[in-house]
């Protein structure tokens, strides 16, 4: 099957992941990325959006070049709301559209729900979406490899990074200048609980290391703490479930539904009760019991769901793969 991949966001792990682990089942890609960048010298907006129609165009016209494949794509798999506009300027090939989360729970949500009932297929990371989306989809939310994240000695872990063993260490997998994860709440939360302990409480902020080394900040953390202001069904909680690492998080995407039964772990709302709730869990002093409840989202399920949705949109129907919700929109 050779799958046209367009993306605004070529470098994200989980895009990457994802694909490398379809691959490994026969797919093959070609990607296509909207030129320019979100902020910076390059910036990115709408002249860029418009360029990237000729774009897919044109690779839709010259067709797979990777050795072995066909004449033509078997279908286009737009990633984020704003590539799906892309994808659908052409009626040749099925269109499959993974919606990412704040191109449903933000401003570019005109766009995602205006183009998701002329997808083939809708792919959303959780229930909450599905919801807000108010069309048929697929809740398959990205999986989390785990090989890669899974629990070690935490002594070890902070040794090998370099933290001190004697504080709380409370880990933001963040760039602080990323507004949507809300960095400023998360060191105010921190600062509030820091002194109230036996030991210091730190907050660490990582961003920009290769995606295989969070591992490690990981099992070396007390705690992971989310406060952003939304989500789809964010990696950075599955991957702290897979290394027994507790979390801390607001009421966002799904991450209610990943931290059910998790201890020693807690979902807030109030920085009342993101203080009392990172307090709890720093004295606790415990690694959790993620890992017991993260399978259901492992790389390989999630990589099944997403074949059988190709499967389905091409013709090429298969035995339904678990983990794959679907849900109809209201009528």
């Amino acid at each position: 099957m050779d799958v046209l991949t367009l993306t605004n966001a070529p470098d994200a792990p989980f895009l990457n992941q994802q694909r490398t682990a379809l691959e490994r089942r026969g797919v093959r890609f070609e990607v296509c990325a909207v030129a320019g960048d979100v902020s910076g010298p390059d910036g990115r907006g709408p002249l860029e959006y418009l360029q990237f129609v000729r774009t897919v165009r044109r690779a839709l016209a010259t067709g797979p070049s990777t050795p072995g494949s066909g004449d033509e794509f078997d279908l286009v798999h737009a990633h984020y709301g704003l590539t799906a506009p892309m994808a659908l300027a052409q009626r040749q090939v099925p269109v499959v559209c993974s919606l990412w989360g704040s191109d449903v729970h933000g401003p570019v949500k005109p766009v995602s729900k205006l183009c998701a009932p002329l997808c083939e297929a809708v792919i959303v990371m959780s229930e909450r979406m599905a919801a807000d989306l108010g069309t048929d989809c697929q809740v398959i939310p990205d999986g989390v490899d785990l090989e890669t994240f899974r629990p070690e000695c935490q002594t070890e872990a902070r040794e090998r990074i370099g933290w001190p063993a004697d504080e709380y260490t409370v880990f933001f997998p963040y760039a602080p200048d990323r507004e949507v994860k809300n960095h400023p709440r998360a060191k105010r939360i921190v600062d509030t609980v820091d002194g109230t302990l036996d030991r210091p409480v730190s907050l660490r902020t990582v961003s920009g290391v290769p995606h295989e080394r969070i591992a490690d900040y990981m099992n070396a953390a007390d705690v992971l703490l989310m406060t952003s202001h939304s989500e789809g069904s964010p990696n950075a909680v599955k991957e702290a479930l897979a290394c027994n690492c507790p979390v801390v998080a607001v009421d966002v995407g799904d991450v209610r539904e990943r931290l059910a039964g998790v201890t020693p772990s807690r979902v807030a709302t109030t920085d009342g009760e993101l203080v009392d709730a990172l307090a709890s869990v720093l004295e606790a002093g415990e690694r959790s019991n993620g890992r017991d409840h993260v399978t259901e989202v492992s790389l390989e399920r999630t990589t099944d769901a997403i074949l059988e949705v190709y499967r389905s949109v091409t013709g090429r129907t298969g035995t339904p793969s678990e983990g794959v919700a679907q849900v109809e929109s209201p009528r």
